[in-house]
């Protein structure tokens, strides 16, 4: 089929065609910047215009036109990079006559190097005075005039390019990324762990509760899941004497897809060996407090129109108590399977058929009446043993050693005192594979090779896992997971 041009896609290509009779590749070489927007503003930072005339500034920079003011002989442009804005003035004059045609062929969008010096115009503004002219890259398309205001927010999804060319935001959260990553990785590492890597491919779905993406290897003909975890393999790690040790890790969950969701996401999980769940609660609040002061420069946030307050101790409060809050019941209490069921029904949560004890009762109240409205900082504890199955029991065996952090009603962080007791985890295994003959699609399958590493000995260890995604959401004042996301998975265009 032909394709269907527009006339501004026609006009782009005429020039094309004249750039390569005039001998000008319109797709560019190597060139070689000495400055970028940010450069040249620092250089001139308190410099007037008899300042710069006296003292001259040679710079060489390079991006993409935004702004077009062609005048006969003389005109200007402006240039945008990775550090922002800076304004350009070109002439015949200043470049020759045929750089000058040259750059007569440029549009809105194209990529061009400008070698020149700084000015002030008359009202102050700083401007590069083109002394030569590049040619780099030929944009066939215009941009849109004002693209992040689309009323369809998810074509800056699929064409994250163009946001990032258009919109300002969303390039300053892809560049805010890496930097709250950063900031974790030294706070992990200052204080002795190490960063490794383990396999996307795994042959026993464990590590969590979640439905699996499952794949296919050829040569082996055999099934694999990509995982939905890293906690096995890295605590086969502490078993094998690493100690310490962190991964930031791509996950992949095929669930469903909203504001706070996505099927593939980011984690760093976290263990220490001869830790456990209170020196995970020293961590996840110390690696907050280090990212919020080293790179937000702040001790509270404002999130979406709430304001989240981190100067204060984070609260630390049981799972049985913030649902004895809301319903008068006390699940340490000796509560029958039947009461349980009842109050579920009260509040109208879908019993599900493998719930054959008091914990997943207690964990179905909590997320329908209490997580919502968990905004300032707080460490739930406590887990029901039936959703825990790899974290040590507390002195009440019906409970583990285990926290989640929440913060503005979600779940961030999660939390144990490792179990390391094979006999019991070879149980807790046994428990989830009856969960799962029961309708529990999410419930872990037996890992005998994580099991022949514990029987090797697994230290007293403390693990935490926190969401990357969802942190830098609430870090970046970000509504959707798709912001903080570059390439979000997306439903086909229809």
């Amino acid at each position: 089929m032909e394709e269907k041009l527009t006339d501004q896609e026609k006009s782009r290509r005429e020039k094309l065609a004249k750039l390569e009779e005039h001998g000008i590749s319109p797709w560019g070489q190597r060139f070689d910047r000495t400055d970028n927007s940010k450069t040249c503003k620092e250089k001139a930072e308190g410099k007037s215009e008899e300042d710069l005339e006296a003292n001259r500034i040679d710079v060489k920079i390079a991006g993409r036109i935004m702004l077009l003011r062609k005048m006969g002989k003389a005109s200007f442009l402006t240039l945008q990079d990775k550090e922002g804005k800076i304004q350009v003035y070109i002439s015949v004059e200043t470049v020759g006559e045929e750089s000058y045609s040259i750059f007569k062929l440029t549009d809105v969008g194209d990529i061009v190097g400008i070698k020149g010096h700084l000015m002030r115009t008359r009202t102050g503004e700083l401007t590069v005075k083109a002394d030569e002219f590049t040619f780099l890259t030929k944009a066939l398309k215009p941009l849109p005039e004002k693209f992040h205001g689309l009323t369809d927010v998810e074509e800056r999804y699929r064409h994250r390019y163009v946001d990032l060319i258009m919109n300002e935001e969303a390039k300053k959260v892809a560049l805010g990324r890496p930097k709250i990553i950063r900031a974790m990785q030294k706070y992990f590492d200052d204080r002795g762990f190490v960063e490794v890597e383990t396999s996307v491919l795994s042959p026993i779905l464990g590590g969590a509760n979640a439905r699996p993406f499952i794949t296919h290897h050829n040569a082996l003909n055999k099934d694999f899941y990509l995982r939905i975890a890293t906690e096995l393999p890295l605590k086969k790690l502490i078993v094998g004497g690493l100690e310490k040790v962190y991964e930031f890790g791509r996950l992949f969950r095929n669930e469903g897809m909203d504001t706070r969701h996505n099927p593939e996401f980011t984690t760093v999980e976290l263990y220490e060996a001869y830790g456990d769940l209170q020196s995970m609660r020293e961590i996840c609040e110390g690696v907050i407090r280090y990212v919020l002061a080293n790179v937000l420069h702040t001790d509270n946030l404002e999130y979406q129109g709430k304001t989240i307050d981190f100067k204060d101790e984070f609260r630390w409060v049981e799972m049985s108590e913030l649902v004895k809050e809301k319903t008068g019941v006390d699940f340490k209490d000796d509560i029958s399977l039947e009461q349980a069921k009842e109050l579920c029904e009260k509040y109208k949560i879908k019993v599900e058929k493998h719930w054959t004890s008091t914990g997943y009762y207690l964990n179905a109240l909590f997320e329908e009446l209490c997580e919502d409205e968990l905004i300032q900082p707080t460490f739930v504890y406590h887990h029901p043993i039936e959703v825990s199955p790899l974290t040590k029991k507390s002195l009440d065996p019906r409970f583990t050693e285990r926290f989640e952090l929440y913060i503005n009603g979600w779940e961030f962080a999660n939390a144990y005192s490792e179990l390391n007791d094979p006999f019991d985890q070879k149980e807790r295994f046994e428990a989830q594979l009856k969960a799962k003959e029961l309708g529990d699609d999410e419930a872990n399958e037996m890992d005998l090779n994580f099991l022949d590493a514990m029987n090797y000995g697994l230290p007293p260890t403390g693990g935490i896992g926190i969401g990357i995604d969802r942190l830098v959401m609430l870090l970046l004042n970000q509504p959707s997971i798709r912001e903080v996301i570059l390439f979000p998975t997306m439903k086909d265009e229809k």
